[in-house]
């Protein structure tokens, strides 16, 4: 009788495990509440080494760790293997393609997705790097036009199959070049004995005046001057127009020809937060108050890539830390709604960036 009659522990439902929804989850699993942890994959990806995987520098093991290991001596910690299609704020209800759950508090970790910014022939030829799949298709295409180049007679065609264009001068970008050299110039040109290295292009393409935007002069120069000698080749004020899987046109006439063109130029919210019905600002992120919550919706917080939250005059950037910090936060904050405390106010201290370039060179700029 008495079991009958217990209160139950507020169930927080956490869509996303990222960095912020696991970091959520950890920081809230301490305290006598129920979660549910929701997310179409089963493990949790550590997505700033993507591209060594597209560059075959590390496995996917190596990146991904299964989510119920993560939580396996949690007991009020359960995962559901599910894709969250709705969110029906006024009834608390949480749709997935596996069913429905209800929620008390909710925290919204979906995470960004590859943004074309519309180009749609970029988006149906072109290579994105923001899942596990995308980067071992990446890492298996390359080898493949290695093998196709070894045995093409068109000299022509050859160059194009050794062509590697990455469009996009943030670190996703940069590291990627980087590591694509270290294994052409350190791996491949001991395998590939028939082909003439020479014949190799890779390409870093912006259509910024500068790579790493965040970065002091100084290291962004540095960075240009580790990528060229790299034999990279460093493409600023370059906006690419169309790409049909064979040829990369350019703003200003100019194509080339190549067969792997790898977008890291943009990001935005996850396609999610276009089906929830709440206010969006840039790159679809929802817009946050203070304390990470939706407007008039007290019960629910969006965290990371998923949210719009001004500091100073500027959006703050979608990148891990920015998502860790906010979860923390958030997680304090369900607490204190729990028991009726005052919330707290979110301030990102910036840890500052920094940028692998291949072996032996990275860039650091140290935060405030």
């Amino acid at each position: 009788m008495q079991n009958e009659t217990a209160v139950k522990p507020p169930h927080i439902v956490i869509v996303g495990a990222g960095f912020g929804g696991i970091r959520t989850a950890r920081a809230l699993a301490k305290h006598e509440v129920k979660i549910t942890l929701i997310d179409k994959y089963n493990y949790h990806l550590f997505q700033p080494l993507l591209y060594q995987v597209a560059t075959a520098g590390l496995s996917v093991d190596d990146i991904a760790y299964p989510v119920r290991a993560i939580f396996r001596d949690k007991k009020n910690v359960d995962f559901r293997l599910a894709e969250v299609s709705d969110v029906d704020f006024d009834n608390k209800v949480v749709t997935m393609n596996t069913g429905e759950i209800g929620y008390d508090y909710l925290v919204i970790a979906a995470g960004g997705s590859t943004n074309y910014f519309g180009m749609e022939s970029m988006e149906k030829n072109g290579f994105g790097m923001k899942t596990l799949d995308e980067s071992v298709m990446i890492r298996n295409h390359v080898l493949r036009m290695f093998e196709l180049a070894a045995h093409e007679k068109d000299a022509d065609k050859r160059r194009a199959l050794l062509t590697f264009v990455i469009v996009g001068g943030g670190p996703t970008g940069v590291e990627s070049a980087g590591a694509l050299s270290e294994l052409i110039y350190h791996v491949m040109v001991k395998e590939y004995h028939t082909l003439n290295f020479k014949e190799v292009r890779i390409m870093l393409v912006e259509a910024s005046d500068k790579l790493f935007g965040a970065m002091p002069k100084e290291l962004r120069d540095a960075t240009v001057e580790t990528l060229i000698r790299k034999h990279v080749e460093v493409r600023l004020c370059v906006q690419v127009t169309d790409y049909d899987g064979e040829k990369m046109s350019l703003k200003g006439g100019e194509v080339i020809p190549t067969y792997t063109v790898v977008w890291a130029a943009g990001v935005k919210a996850n396609p999610l937060m276009d089906t929830l019905k709440v206010e969006q600002a840039s790159m679809r992120r929802a817009i946050v108050n203070e304390f990470l919550q939706l407007p008039n919706r007290p019960e629910v917080f969006v965290i990371g890539d998923a949210a719009q939250f001004i500091q100073g005059e500027r959006p703050l950037p979608m990148v891990a830390p920015v998502a860790i910090q906010q979860a923390e936060v958030a997680a304090k904050n369900i607490r204190s709604l729990i028991r009726g405390k005052e919330l707290k106010k979110f301030t990102y201290k910036d840890v500052g960036n920094m940028a692998t370039i291949g072996r032996n060179a990275a860039v650091v700029h140290m935060g405030s």
